[in-house]
């Protein structure tokens, strides 16, 4: 197997032990034991524990940065950028569900620099959903409802999908999106608008 496929194997153990029983209680060996190696040949792959913390939570940060950073910049009516917020956090779930929870349940973990690069993904992130939702009532394309519940309503909704899906797997990404879109925006958006 080639050092990068090796790597990404690692990975992929170590979020789903992650998952399983939390960063904490995880240790090289266990991680080792579970790919039937021994844990010395981990460090040919890397460097330590917090190094595939803030591999698997960077890398989804990220990907959540990447989404927010094309939604914004579109030139979207709120309702469609709304509408690819669920659908960016539907398909990160569906392709990340273990790694979720390392990045909802473990990012207290990282260390520096890591850490506050990913507070300051998490904070820039959710200022973006304020600025969609306050852009939208400025509009009148969503009710003049208080933002942070509703910034708070959503995104908690979404943020904790996975623990839901983790037990549900197997549902159509489309039909999630759309079900979770009807839920969670009928309640903010000007009935004209939906």
């Amino acid at each position: 197997m080639k050092g990068e496929e090796r790597k990404d194997e690692i990975l992929k153990t170590a979020a789903q032990l992650f998952s399983e029983r939390g960063y904490s209680a995880v240790s090289m060996r266990d991680l080792a034991e579970s790919m039937g190696i021994k844990a010395a040949s981990l460090y040919n792959h890397i460097s330590s524990k917090q190094e595939l913390l803030s591999s698997i939570v960077i890398s989804v940060a990220e990907e959540f940065t990447s989404g927010m950073n094309d939604i914004i910049t579109s030139q979207n009516a709120t309702v469609e950028k709304l509408n690819r917020v669920i659908d960016l956090h539907v398909k990160i779930t569906i392709e990340n569900s273990k790694a979720l929870f390392s990045l909802n349940n473990d990012w207290m973990h990282l260390q520096e620099p890591d850490l506050k690069y990913f507070l300051d993904m998490r904070i820039t992130y959710e200022e973006n959903f304020r600025n969609i939702l306050k852009q939208g009532v400025e509009k009148k394309e969503i009710q003049d409802l208080n933002i942070e519940v509703m910034l708070f309503s959503i995104l908690s909704s979404l943020r904790t999908l996975n623990l839901w899906y983790s037990k549900k797997q197997g549902i159509d990404e489309g039909e999630l999106s759309f079900q979770m879109k009807s839920i969670l925006l009928k309640g903010v958006i000007n009935t004209k608008n939906f």
